[in-house]
């Protein structure tokens, strides 16, 4: 029984390694845009912000940031909720902890950068 067990666990860990890989390819594809970056950045840092904020914040029209915030809302990393007409984004809950990682280290290298 304790081989069965064995590799049962090692097939459970080698799926819990995939789906994890899978996850931080998805977040690198849709980081890997300067404006999807700055997008989440600003995000994260508001907790939520509707696409007329964002587009004065970053200098770009509305429908360049409608875009951005598509392929983000396609891909899971943001979730939108509607209050009268205007429509706010907010990272996704189950990626809050993996796009913390991401701006530490991005942080870091700004903040080493300019030392």
């Amino acid at each position: 029984t304790p081989l069965y067990s064995s590799a049962a666990s090692d097939v459970y860990k080698r799926q819990e390694l995939q789906e994890e890989v899978e996850a931080t390819c998805q977040i690198l594809n849709l980081t890997g845009n300067e404006t999807r970056f700055k997008i989440l950045f600003l995000i994260k840092n508001n907790q939520r912000l509707c696409v007329c904020d964002m587009s004065d914040i970053l200098g770009i029209s509305i429908s360049a940031v409608s875009q951005q915030l598509s392929k983000l809302k396609n891909g899971g990393l943001l979730v939108s909720s509607k209050e009268g007409q205007t429509i706010y984004y907010s990272i996704a809950s189950n990626f809050i902890n993996k796009l913390d990682h991401l701006f530490i280290v991005h942080s870091s290298k700004l903040i080493t950068k300019a030392a």
